[in-house]
């Protein structure tokens, strides 16, 4: 029977078991066949899901099956509305050396900042640049898409946190926390229930 784990990965923490610097293996005694599905980058922190379920694996990962994804982004500046825009109708980003322009998204301010445990090391803070905490909700995920995004509108990011996946999110999470989901609960939130899993969906790392 697959095992499923979603994680708040921390800042620094590599999404891997094994390796030079800090794993995932400093956060939990985790089964030997599990392992993350996609990744998040070292300096991103948030929802990664743990499994051994190579068919969900594969649905999550594969382009032609978009499932929304949402991220906070604490952004150097404010975001005028028609930088806004241009997140939503897609901005030029580099992929692989190579010009692309992102799907369309969701991108929106968020008032209140959302509520997210302290990073370990806090952002380096400046008064004399205000930040803004933006919520983008993407159905792909190119590498450091969020960030090369932010940077196409002039507002760097400072702190990147991806908070859900369709309707499974951190929401309570500790930073560094660990929970356990039986099959029916993920297929469940990831908007799944109907989804068809193959045989033989368990692979060691």
């Amino acid at each position: 029977m697959a095992r499923y784990f979603i994680i708040y990965k921390p800042f620094g923490v590599l999404c891997q078991f094994s390796g030079e610097g800090q794993t995932l293996v400093s956060l939990f005694d985790f089964p030997k066949e599990v392992y993350p599905v996609g990744r998040l980058d070292k300096d991103s922190e948030g929802l990664l899901i743990i499994t051994d379920d190579k068919s969900l694996n594969h649905h999550l990962l594969n382009p032609r099956f978009g499932h929304q994804r949402t991220y906070y982004a604490q952004v150097e500046g404010a975001p005028e509305p028609e930088s806004l825009k241009a997140l939503m109708q897609g901005v030029m980003i580099n992929v692989d050396g190579r010009d692309y322009k992102t799907k369309p998204a969701i991108a929106k301010i968020l008032d209140p900042i959302p509520s997210l445990p302290d990073r370990d090391p806090p952002i380096r803070y400046r008064a004399s640049i205000p930040d803004t905490w933006v919520s983008l909700t993407l159905i792909e995920g190119k590498n450091r898409q969020v960030r090369k995004m932010t940077a196409a509108i002039g507002h760097p990011t400072l702190r990147l946190v991806r908070w859900s996946m369709e309707k499974l999110t951190i929401q309570g999470f500790k930073v560094g926390e660990v929970l356990e989901l039986d099959e029916q609960t993920i297929y469940h939130k990831l908007g799944l229930t109907g989804f068809k899993k193959t045989e033989g969906n368990k692979s060691r790392r």
